[in-house]
């Protein structure tokens, strides 16, 4: 990806933005525009040679249709000035990058003053995934599109590591589930999905308290501290006060209950927070157990 003065000078912004404003917007407007006149997407909806010679561009009508049955929140024609929602245009992205490719002119119909096309998918796919990307990070954008053309949501980099190099390994099978599910969901460009991974990670740790031998549940929930700290040291205290402050939070905010009495989450900002606490809380008692981690 190429880079302007202001990144190699003072670096990249850093992705921390989850809307796509009037302006980025405008961009990625133009990036589609572009490539429906040239032909790109020809490759999926390709416009015929009235003499049947074969593709000669991009089919819009077909593109636009198609995109309203998949897409069915796209209002079309796109207006560079009315901005669709930032899960919508994550969504009309990933459509477009589904039917990009490189045009490539063959022979020129000269009746018709236009070439006859094939198209390089792999050569249409990567720079389309670079003009959007580079937008993106230029407006510190916390989304990407992957190589494969699929939008995904960029994390703080401690975050990403830990995140992507934790191994599950607790010897109970759901709770292995629970906790890859909320791995997953939590990177989803959807905040739907991030509400549900915080549900599957409270899920998960209320397993976790039962996973040592015990007579009961607090029993259990001890001897799983024991294993991560010295019983009785300070830091094995602090492990106890944080155990009792998150189960407090699950059971206080909308997050495994929904009771009117619970309070639901306002923001994206505090479903990560909370993600990030409990996850660093799950994560060392993964380690300190021999549980993965």
């Amino acid at each position: 990806m190429s880079t302007y003065f202001t990144d190699r000078e003072y670096g990249t912004r850093p992705p921390t933005i989850d809307v796509i404003d009037e302006r980025l917007w405008a961009g990625l407007y133009s990036l589609i525009q572009t490539r429906i006149g040239d032909g790109s997407f020809g490759l999926r909806f390709p416009e015929q040679c009235p003499d049947g010679n074969g593709p000669c561009g991009c089919d819009e009508q077909s593109f636009r249709r198609v995109l309203a049955a998949e897409v069915p929140w796209v209002e079309w024609p796109l207006s560079p000035s009315e901005v669709p929602v930032t899960p919508v245009i994550l969504d009309l992205l990933e459509f477009c990058a589904g039917a990009v490719g490189q045009p490539v002119q063959g022979s020129f119909h000269s009746f018709f003053r236009h070439y006859h096309l094939s198209w390089d998918r792999a050569a249409g796919l990567e720079r389309f995934v670079a003009d959007v990307n580079m937008l993106f990070s230029r407006n510190a954008l916390a989304f990407e599109l992957t190589s494969e053309g699929q939008a995904r949501r960029l994390l703080p980099a401690p975050l990403a590591e830990a995140i992507g190099w934790t191994l599950f390994q607790t010897g109970d099978g759901e709770t292995d589930r629970l906790l890859e599910a909320a791995r997953r969901r939590f990177v989803s460009p959807k905040p739907e999905d991030r509400q549900d991974s915080l549900e599957k990670l409270w899920d998960a740790f209320e397993r976790l308290k039962t996973l040592e031998p015990g007579a009961n549940k607090r029993v259990q929930a001890d001897a799983l501290l024991d294993r991560v700290a010295a019983p009785n040291s300070a830091f094995r205290q602090l492990l106890a006060r944080e155990a009792v402050e998150l189960t407090t939070i699950g059971n206080s905010f909308r997050i495994r209950h929904s009771e009117v009495t619970q309070e639901a989450l306002t923001s994206p900002d505090q479903i990560d927070y909370l993600f990030m606490r409990m996850f660093a809380f799950v994560r060392m008692v993964l380690k300190g157990t021999g549980r993965g981690g």
